[in-house]
């Protein structure tokens, strides 16, 4: 059988589906080649990350694909009822990018309290000659110890923040739609841990009552961030999204920062990608990443096993 990662496969992965009798291919085939190329080589399975989307029509046009596999949380690249109503198997890893993506919400977090964003542009181009003022532009960071922490979304991720929020010494306070309460471990060496049981809140009472604003939801069809919700936050609220573009209103965040409502942003995900908006790259209280919440070494190996464990145990153990 075989198995085509469009979107690329950790080794770990391509090794356990090779052990298992099937053969990858990793080629990266454009978006309008994806069905012929399936169909040309006879392809069982296709994995993807977030670059290529399964719509209806290669469903529809590809009858030997059985598995749709998606590396990561979020299948708004794929058309998952559909899918299954024709009778294919769609498959995620929905706990294997948590740690990574709640880490890289903290990375944003750091770094718009200590302005590191800004400075980092900046040093390189004046700090051998505007030392002292640039000193004086930074001098008024803020500790996350102690802060309210606001997290939108109670699921793998905003828990996982919420765990690292708890180990910082923050107060966390969250709300989610399907989840009631949640409880928390956070561990300490020698095996030490505590548990903390997190009851969810009201959207509005996170939004009035939050220092810094996280979100983990997934797409949704209007915005869960925009001028209503900007107004009721605090002044110099921080707020960062490492979920999906299109959650929070770019224009109204833009305005927010520059009326001095929100302190600064940290962004890994936009509205226009892969395009961004220029007004949002260029603004300076904004800390950018390119959507690489789940890219690090540790998230991929651990995605390539699921999925290879995933499929293998579809395909093979079912044959």
């Amino acid at each position: 059988m075989k198995v085509l990662a469009n979107d690329g496969l950790s080794q770990s992965g391509i090794n356990a589906l090779e052990a298992g009798g099937f053969e990858v291919i990793t080629t990266k085939v454009a978006q309008e080649q994806v069905a012929n190329y399936i169909n040309k080589h006879q392809i069982d399975v296709v994995l993807v990350r977030s670059a290529t989307k399964i719509r209806k029509d290669i469903i529809d046009s590809c009858p030997t694909l059985k598995v749709i596999g998606r590396g990561g949380v979020g299948m708004d690249n794929i058309d998952v009822t559909y899918a299954r109503e024709k009778g294919l198997h769609v498959i995620n890893t929905p706990a294997a990018s948590s740690e990574s993506v709640a880490e890289l919400v903290f990375a944003h977090l750091f770094s718009g309290a200590r302005f590191l964003h800004d400075a980092n542009r900046n040093m390189p181009l004046d700090g051998d000659t505007q030392f002292n003022s640039l000193k004086k532009a930074y001098a008024n960071g803020i500790e996350l110890r102690g802060k309210t922490i606001g997290i939108i979304g109670f699921g793998r991720i905003g828990r996982e923040v919420a765990r690292i929020a708890l180990g910082l010494g923050m107060k966390v306070i969250a709300t989610d739609t399907y989840v009631e309460e949640a409880t928390i471990k956070v561990d300490f060496y020698n095996g030490q841990f505590i548990n903390v049981d997190i009851e969810t809140e009201p959207m509005e009472d996170v939004l009035r009552h939050s220092d810094f604003i996280s979100l983990h939801v997934p797409a949704q069809d209007g915005y869960v961030i925009g001028k209503a919700e900007f107004d009721l936050m605090k002044q110099d609220v921080g707020i960062i999204n490492c979920a999906r573009g299109g959650v929070i209103d770019e224009v109204a965040l833009i305005d927010a920062l520059e009326d001095e409502k929100v302190l600064f942003a940290g962004l890994d995900v936009f509205e226009e990608e892969p395009t961004p908006a220029i007004q949002v790259l260029m603004n300076p209280k904004i800390s950018l990443t390119p959507h690489i919440g789940a890219a690090t070494l540790e998230a991929q190996e651990r995605i390539g096993t699921e999925l290879a464990e995933q499929i293998i145990s579809l395909l093979k153990n079912d044959a």
